[in-house]
């Protein structure tokens, strides 16, 4: 399924008048009017509407991308009510990618929104190519390896977060380790359909794993209820500002790309702890190398 509804609203909408201009003057200031433009001109492709990616495409919608390609397999429901943005009483039971469109043309009627379900992945070499940038949205592990190996193959950017309790981002560029390889999940010589739930469940460990090792993020949760979710006992936990934080700073790393700024965000990425006001990065290589088999241990315990 596909649907592109921005021109249609544009000249079939009743209330004030848009004026793009409007939408965007407050913007400068932080950016230049040509770099505005850029934003205007920018195609972005969010796989994934619900929490994260949900924030993200608020984000980009206001700033004034002018063209979004979203993608989503799930309709919104009630627990998705405290925190993703998109989810209202009115929504529930509603495509999340199509609710997305709907809400983002009452706010940019002119933008161009493309709109994908399940099908995505049957296109994924159009959507990914055609984008300045893509930002994954989605918490499935097949879904992922197709954006991010499809993004290899054709130079392309991916946004990314980590499963983490502290807001995070990674931004992993043309040529740079994917997080398969980076993480060491079991899934390198695995085609996405094919993957089994053993080798889910250790990606999920992996990812787990780099949380641990270099955040604080244990300070920050419920550890026996983390490993039952680890473990595959229950869903993932969420809180509103861990996820509408991270999705904002995806949609800096988005707009920092489009308007040509520097990032200095990698792969590997870094954690934002708001209880202590501080930054927190990567260890170097040494202190990890020589903390992995305790954070190994713990997570062991923790899953039983």
């Amino acid at each position: 399924m596909t649907t592109d509804h921005g021109a249609q609203a544009a000249a079939t909408s009743t209330g004030p008048a848009f004026i793009y201009g409007e939408l965007t003057t407050r913007n400068l200031g932080f950016i230049t009017q040509d770099q505005q433009e850029r934003l205007r001109a920018a195609r972005v492709f969010v796989c994934g509407t619900g929490g994260m990616g949900g924030a993200s495409v608020q984000a980009l919608i206001r700033m004034g991308i002018g063209h979004l390609t979203l993608a989503d397999l799930d309709v919104f429901e009630v627990s998705n009510l405290n925190r993703q943005l998109f989810a209202n009483l009115s929504t529930v039971g509603r495509h999340k990618a199509q609710a997305t469109r709907d809400a983002c043309l009452a706010i940019n009627p002119q933008a161009e929104i493309e709109v994908f379900d399940a099908d995505w992945a049957e296109h994924a070499d159009r959507l990914i190519g055609a984008a300045d940038v893509v930002v994954n949205g989605t918490d499935d592990l097949a879904a992922s390896l197709i954006l991010y190996r499809r993004a290899r193959a054709l130079g392309k950017t991916v946004i990314d977060a980590y499963a983490a309790p502290l807001p995070s981002i990674y931004v992993t560029r043309p040529g740079r380790p994917m997080p398969e390889e980076r993480l060491a999940y079991p899934t390198l010589a695995t085609a996405p359909e094919a993957l089994t739930p053993d080798q889910r469940a250790e990606a999920f460990l992996r990812e787990a794993e780099y949380v641990m090792l270099h955040s604080s993020s244990r300070h920050h949760i419920d550890l026996a209820l983390a490993g039952e979710v680890a473990a595959g006992k229950r869903s993932r936990m969420s809180f509103a500002p861990m996820v509408v934080t991270t999705g904002m700073l995806m949609a800096y790393e988005v707009a920092a790309i489009v308007t040509g700024q520097n990032s200095a965000t990698t792969e590997r990425g870094w954690f934002f702890n708001p209880m202590r006001g501080r930054v927190e990065h990567p260890r170097n290589p040494v202190s990890a190398a020589l903390l992995r088999p305790l954070v190994r241990r713990a997570l062991q315990r923790m899953t039983g």
